[in-house]
């Protein structure tokens, strides 16, 4: 733990990766918890201010992207706010969610810096994020930044590795994660599937992660930080698998089990989501249709700041190509270049 506490302070989060940081997760995923000497009492109140900018930086990340000026606030929040925590007297019981707060602000910023397209800086923060749940004695929190990191290796194109990545980080949290948590990861590993063609694979981890929702109870261990992890949400990325499955019959009808997502609330995702059924619209060659789901998408991410989320809708844009003389088609097209920044 000291030396995480060292890595956050001396290098602002900007550290090198460790040449296999999910292995020796997967390996050792949780170091033992120490109390600490240095300067004023670290109390609840820190944590609570620490847990809710995570919280109004994902509400934040979800309506306006991680482009939004919220992204740089819980960065300013997890430099100047956390690092100096990690050095002050604290408890046991303190630490352990001290350590477990910032890794969820790391992991938060990373996410945001996916969502950008900084890729590198996500990087940092997401193995930053790893240690600092290792350093809280916190199975679940590692799992759930595992499961992220497992996300990023697959829109980085690597889906290979990000199943793997995925299926590690819920069997290491077996035992150990919430139900929500480990039904993320399975979501991750679904996703990653869908991209790689398996079919099988993939739909037997829609069907895990459809048990493992089912199985929440009230009352039971259910991390606030992932209560966006809902059926509905489940619905939207089982969508974009079947679309990555050529099958749209499949993305149909796991889209109309996602429309009960409010768009004021999850405003990216929906507009993402709008796109992957304009796209399935295409591949069954219902050209009307995928214009009204793209011209949606279109509406919705004008106002998202997501390198992201505007990827989808210019794949789409591609994907009209055979209809590109129509003047409807010519519109839009023309209207996704203009109203949104080209993907990089």
């Amino acid at each position: 733990m000291d030396r995480s506490r060292r890595q956050l302070i001396s290098d602002g989060f900007a550290i090198a990766a460790l040449a296999t940081p999910a292995t020796r997760w997967l390996t050792k995923p949780t170091d033992a918890p120490v109390s600490h000497e240095g300067g004023r009492q670290v109390g609840r109140s820190d944590l609570e201010e620490l847990w809710r900018a995570a919280d109004e930086a994902r509400l934040w990340d979800s309506r306006y992207g991680g482009g939004n000026w919220k992204a740089n606030s819980v960065t300013e929040c997890l430099r100047l706010n956390a690092a100096p925590l990690l050095t002050r007297t604290y408890t046991e019981n303190i630490g352990r969610e001290l350590f477990a707060a910032t890794a969820e602000l790391s992991r938060v910023v990373g996410w945001s810096a996916v969502d950008t397209g900084h890729h590198d800086t996500a990087q940092r923060h997401f193995i930053q994020a790893l240690h600092l749940a290792r350093a809280a004695g916190n199975v679940e929190s590692g799992c759930y930044v595992m499961a992220t990191m497992a996300l990023q290796a697959f829109l980085r194109g690597n889906p290979e590795q990000a199943a793997d990545m995925a299926e590690g980080a819920y069997v290491r949290g077996l035992g150990h994660a919430a139900p929500r948590v480990l039904a993320f990861a399975k979501l991750a590993e679904a996703r990653a599937h869908g991209r790689t063609g398996n079919a099988q694979a993939a739909k037997a981890a829609l069907g895990r992660t459809e048990e493992l929702l089912a199985s929440i109870r009230p009352g039971s261990h259910d991390p606030e930080q992932l209560a966006y992890m809902t059926h509905a949400r489940l619905a939207a990325d089982a969508t974009e698998v079947h679309r990555d499955l050529a099958d749209p019959k499949g993305a149909f009808a796991w889209n109309s089990q996602a429309e009960p997502m409010p768009a004021d609330r999850f405003t990216r995702a929906t507009g993402i989501r709008m796109a992957v059924l304009a796209a399935s619209h295409l591949q069954a060659r219902e050209l009307e249709r995928g214009l009204v789901a793209a011209n949606t998408s279109l509406r919705i991410l004008s106002n998202v700041h997501s390198t992201r989320a505007h990827s989808y809708l210019h794949d789409v844009t591609r994907a009209l190509a055979p209809w590109k003389t129509r003047p409807e088609v010519a519109d839009l097209i023309r209207r996704t270049r203009t109203e949104l920044p080209t993907a990089t």
